[in-house]
């Protein structure tokens, strides 16, 4: 498609907020999720389980989880409107904002930062801040990728995450661990300065994920998971909930800006927004077989393109119109999403403060076209081996190698001698085929205050 005319359909998309067709969906889709532009900026959620009342460093161990209202009223202005709706839902000093998740998860997502440093810094800050927040109503965080001890349990009863529960539970046991077990450290990248960097950028995040999982894996136990060892049970859950919107055909991808937006295109709808909660259509006609609670839920097996051309007209009442489609593309899960940003997804919740290694590393390795060149072609023998990178981790010589080799680069191009030194501890773990500990180098560097264990 013509640049031209590609960029007359997504400002068409964006004044009239109308889809009139797949191209313009594809226009739209390629515009608002790889945002072009010099990458300058850097950002990072962390995740962790909660618990009411005291825990074991070690894990959440039978400790109930907290309550939604204990948890507002923890976090007063700072809490989200998913439990508080009349919270002014306030940015913590540092700039990072508050979330829930499904299962009672809290996350903290930070502000962009021009360096790895200075987000770090800010990020530590503000976590110091909630854990106090939360502690004064005896609520604790933990460090932990995945539940070992409580079986999931769904606390958010929104819309979104009923048909969730609902749409996966159809597929197998690993929607739900997800939501309620789960958590992860996310970094974030600019997608790059043109459509050759962005597709570089992609190609290399891609590249070295299997590997990264495998450095930075530290879930061996997720109870209710079926029978088995792996490394990174919080990963395992991600690539088996649902293979269609976890797992892109990237290999069949000449451009990841066209195929990234044909494919979101193609994923089954997860939730289908009725405004008014009911499960009507937009002319007040019920959607077939969709009740009150379950007025979100879509079709069996329907995609955005079926609904985006008619095919959907007499169970929904309605065409999408560009708030679905961008509400759509959260509900895609693949270990590298395209927000604007490039959204790392595939790296387990590290032990108390240590989650800053990996911010450091994909700061390196992102850190300039020489860079991620040397990263993709250290990463390409393992490229896509994701399954094999949760389950065996470091205990593979051949994961274990990429990994080391690919932390040494990182070392070498780290931004600040502290960020070479975290990572260079790093390396040092991984040549051992040691998972992280609290005690890591990153742990050891913070600036006061204890870590997220408690």
């Amino acid at each position: 498609m013509a640049v031209t005319l590609e960029s007359e359909l997504v400002s068409r998309v964006i004044h009239d907020g109308e889809l009139n067709s797949r191209a313009a969906a594809e226009a739209y889709i390629g515009g608002v999720c790889f945002k072009q532009g010099p990458p300058t900026l850097i950002g990072a959620e962390l995740e962790w389980l909660t618990v009411q009342g005291e825990c074991q460093a070690s894990g959440p161990s039978a400790a109930p989880r907290p309550q939604l209202t204990a948890l507002a009223d923890a976090l007063g202005p700072y809490a989200p409107r998913s439990i508080a709706p009349d919270s002014p839902e306030l940015a913590l000093p540092g700039g990072s904002r508050v979330t829930i998740e499904p299962g009672g998860q809290i996350e903290l997502s930070s502000a962009p930062f021009a360096d790895a440093a200075q987000l770090n810094t800010s990020l530590r800050d503000d976590a110091r801040l909630l854990r106090e927040l939360l502690e004064s109503r005896s609520i604790r965080t933990v460090s932990a990728a995945a539940d070992a001890d409580r079986r999931p349990k769904r606390l958010l009863q929104l819309p979104r995450y009923r048909a969730m529960e609902q749409t996966f539970a159809g597929i197998g046991p690993f929607g739900k661990l997800m939501m309620c077990n789960t958590a992860a450290t996310q970094v974030s990248v600019d997608a790059g300065a043109d459509r050759a960097d962005i597709a570089a950028r992609w190609t290399a995040l891609y590249a070295i994920g299997p590997a990264l999982l495998a450095a930075f894996a530290c879930s061996p136990a997720l109870r209710g998971a079926p029978a088995g060892e792996w490394a990174s049970q919080r990963m395992r859950a991600w690539l088996r909930l649902d293979n269609a919107r976890t797992r892109p055909p990237l290999m069949d991808w000449a451009d990841p800006i066209l195929g990234y937006s044909r494919w979101a295109l193609d994923v089954p709808l997860l939730c289908v927004r009725r405004p008014d909660g009911t499960g009507s259509g937009a002319n007040g006609h019920r959607a077939n077989g969709h009740g009150a609670d379950s007025g979100w839920s879509p079709p069996p097996g329907a995609t955005f393109a079926d609904w985006l051309t008619g095919a959907l007209d007499d169970e929904v009442g309605r065409r999408p119109d560009r708030n679905d489609l961008d509400y759509h593309l959260t509900t895609l899960f693949p270990p590298v999403r395209a927000s604007g940003y490039l959204e790392v997804r595939y790296i387990d919740a590290q032990p108390g403060d240590s989650w800053t290694v990996p911010i450091h590393v994909l700061d390196a390795l992102m850190s300039s076209s020489r860079v991620v060149a040397q990263a993709i072609a250290i990463a390409a023998p393992l490229a896509g081996h994701w399954l094999d990178a949760a389950r065996y981790g470091l205990a593979d010589l051949e994961i274990r190698a990429v990994a080391v080799e690919l932390l040494t680069l990182a070392a070498a191009n780290a931004s600040t001698t502290e960020a070479a030194r975290e990572i260079e501890a790093a390396v040092q773990r991984c040549r051992s085929g040691d998972r992280p500990v609290a005690d890591s180098a990153a742990a050891g560097a913070r600036t006061g205050g204890p870590g997220a264990d408690s």
